[in-house]
């Protein structure tokens, strides 16, 4: 996951969707700090680290990958990671683990070496395909399926959530928060259109104040093109589809993917 991904951005953001995601209380996530944890001697990251705010011997660490392309190494990656972090982090005595995948499909097929721990009460697989329409009743979940929902839902989902969140949010700053997202999310998924297209299209003309409705007009259509190039590919297109979407060369998203990286 790249660090200005959405779901980087929403459990950054909005943590208690982490703990909705598993079936507990969002209020958790206020006992804990969000952080994404380089581990020390070798190439891996663990993108999101919830650690708690307290020296507690009994409250868990947790551990959270979303993962929306196929990848038959993901499992041992990411307890590779998990482990080497209680390795070099001794004092964590508790943890749990979130795997978000995009459909069963792209789950690896081998589990064998880590059934134990996939059975265990440790590890907590959650499938998008599976979120229905009652996730749209929660504003942290609704998001998260609005992030997997198709073109020809998309708008009128968002336009929901932009009406929920102005109901329900009486904090201006959680409530921008909440539509910031909402907008980048479809702007991501319509990259065939303007972004004026999209602002009129869920008739949200204050988008247009954003930071990333100004970076885009900033830079210019094709750089605002490539600054999309992150995102398309932790939601599952492969460097070839996104160069066609978007109507770049295979060099020019490759090497937008690579300067993130950097």
């Amino acid at each position: 996951m790249k660090t200005d991904s959405i779901f980087y951005r929403l459990f950054l953001e909005m943590p208690g969707i982490y703990f909705q995601l598993i079936g507990q209380s969002p209020t958790l996530a206020n006992s804990y700090q969000f952080r994404s944890v380089e581990i020390k001697q070798t190439a891996f990251r663990l993108d999101g680290v919830l650690v708690p705010n307290t020296e507690s011997s009994t409250t868990p660490i947790h551990f959270g990958e979303v993962q929306m392309q196929k990848d038959t190494a993901f499992y041992r990656r990411f307890f590779a990671e998990i482990f080497l972090y209680l390795y070099q982090y001794e004092e964590t005595k508790h943890w749990q683990a979130l795997v978000v995948f995009r459909n069963r499909k792209i789950e690896p097929e081998e589990t064998q070496p880590y059934q134990p721990l996939l059975n265990s009460s440790n590890v907590t697989r959650i499938y998008l395909e599976d979120l229905g329409d009652e996730a749209y009743e929660n504003l942290g979940l609704g998001i998260v399926k609005l992030i997997v929902e198709d073109q020809a839902r998309a708008v009128q989902q968002a336009k929901m959530l932009a009406a929920k969140a102005t109901a329900e949010l009486a904090d201006d700053a959680e409530r921008q928060k909440v539509l910031e997202l909402v907008k980048t999310i479809i702007l991501y998924k319509f990259q065939d259109l303007e972004p004026e297209e999209v602002i009129e299209m869920l008739d949200m003309e204050d988008f247009k104040k954003s930071r990333l409705y100004q970076g885009i007009k900033r830079e210019g259509r094709e750089e605002g093109k490539l600054l999309t190039v992150p995102l398309l590919l932790e939601l599952g297109l492969t460097v070839e589809e996104i160069a066609r979407r978007l109507e770049l060369t295979v060099e020019q998203v490759q090497q937008a993917a690579q300067n993130q990286s950097n």
